[in-house]
């Protein structure tokens, strides 16, 4: 997504999740979030897979989104759109969120 003619910077969100504790809450938010993620123009690099760990623990599953910059990220998080499916989260699953940015595009 990265694009050296707009010189934006892409974002990147990564979730973990560490723990399922309602695996119908957290079927509902698989279903609810990638609709919002499209919307604010988001793309899954990595969606739902099992990690396989090299060093350390890991959790669940992992999801990777690559946005076109960091306010579109924080846009769609902040957003009333994505709300019900961040409520849910909050209940259905332990997770870990992190957001970072991309490296600038060059020429």
């Amino acid at each position: 997504m990265s694009d050296v003619t707009t010189g934006r910077t892409p974002a990147y969100s990564i979730t973990e999740v560490l723990e399922v504790l309602d695996p119908q809450g957290a079927q509902r938010y698989a279903e609810l979030t990638p609709i919002t993620v499209e919307k604010f123009g988001g793309r899954f690099v990595v969606l739902g897979a099992s990690p396989t760990v090299a060093e350390g623990e890991a959790g669940v599953a992992v999801a990777v989104v690559e946005w076109p910059d960091m306010q579109t990220l924080q846009a769609w998080y902040d957003s009333p759109e994505y709300a019900p499916a961040r409520e849910i989260a909050a209940t259905a699953m332990r997770r870990r969120l992190v957001f970072l940015p991309g490296l600038a595009p060059t020429a």
